[in-house]
């Protein structure tokens, strides 16, 4: 049986939320500055400065001789991965701020390890009701539309290799049927375009496109995610055509870069 759907706490603590967005952000995408911290979180270089102190107090931190603060021994991922991360998100975000403006939602940008998808870029649009920042953090891959988009440029045998049920040995309930989800991902692959209505949170629609590299596989998943009560399953063909163009876009940039 899968997971629950996750749950914001009722009553969030922001400083909890600044310091964990904040390690992520050192994790995914290497060397930052209490300065770009700050900026990214939207509070005062004192407080980016004692938040990044903490975190290095506690291991999730380093910091360098030009005071450039990195992922600590707690957060350590590999170099390559950091800089490939860092550079996807940095040519995606323009064009996650064009979704935003013209859709007034919500724009994501996801990456799939393993069998979870991590959001490594989010862009909150401006509406009082709306669905907040989800960079830095991760989902089971199969219960979001990004994941399902990149599980479904798959082949089998990599699907199999995925969810092999030994890797469950010790949490067999977060396996998926994988029956069902090779019907689902046929689906996916075919239509060109996932729809998440609540599978990873409660209240939540998303919808996305892949991103894909030059060989043509999908590297990332591009989407814009809002209430569901402001989703309106006439405006599908439109959305997945405003995404479709920014990933095109994305994917252009990539290839020049």
């Amino acid at each position: 049986m899968d997971k629950p759907l996750k749950t914001p706490p009722p009553y969030a603590i922001t400083s909890v939320d600044h310091a964990l967005r904040a390690a992520a952000m050192l994790q995914m995408e290497g060397g930052q500055t209490v300065t770009q911290v700050a900026e990214r979180l939207g509070v005062a270089r004192s407080t980016a400065h004692r938040l990044l102190a903490m975190l290095v107090y506690r291991d999730f931190a380093v910091q360098d001789e030009h005071r450039v603060y990195r992922a600590g021994p707690v957060l350590e991922l590999a170099a390559h991965s950091q800089s490939q991360v860092s550079l996807l998100r940095a040519a995606a975000l323009p064009h996650l701020h064009r979704l935003v403006d013209l859709l007034d939602e919500t724009a994501n940008l996801t990456i799939r390890t393993g069998d979870t998808a991590r959001f490594i870029a989010s862009v909150e649009c401006s509406q009082a009701l709306r669905v907040g920042s989800r960079e830095g953090m991760v989902f089971p891959a199969h219960r979001t539309t990004a994941g399902l988009l990149l599980l479904a440029g798959l082949s089998e045998s990599e699907l199999d290799e995925v969810y092999a049920p030994e890797r469950y040995r010790d949490r067999p309930g977060d396996r998926p049927d994988l029956a069902a989800l090779r019907d689902e991902l046929a689906r996916v692959g075919r239509s060109g375009f996932a729809v998440n209505q609540e599978r990873s949170e409660r209240g939540l629609v998303a919808v996305g496109v892949p991103v894909r590299g030059a060989d043509g596989t999908p590297q990332a998943g591009l989407s814009v995610s809002l209430p569901g009560v402001r989703y309106d399953p006439h405006r599908l063909r439109s959305l997945v055509a405003v995404l479709d163009a920014a990933a095109r876009a994305l994917e252009a940039d990539l290839a020049v870069g």
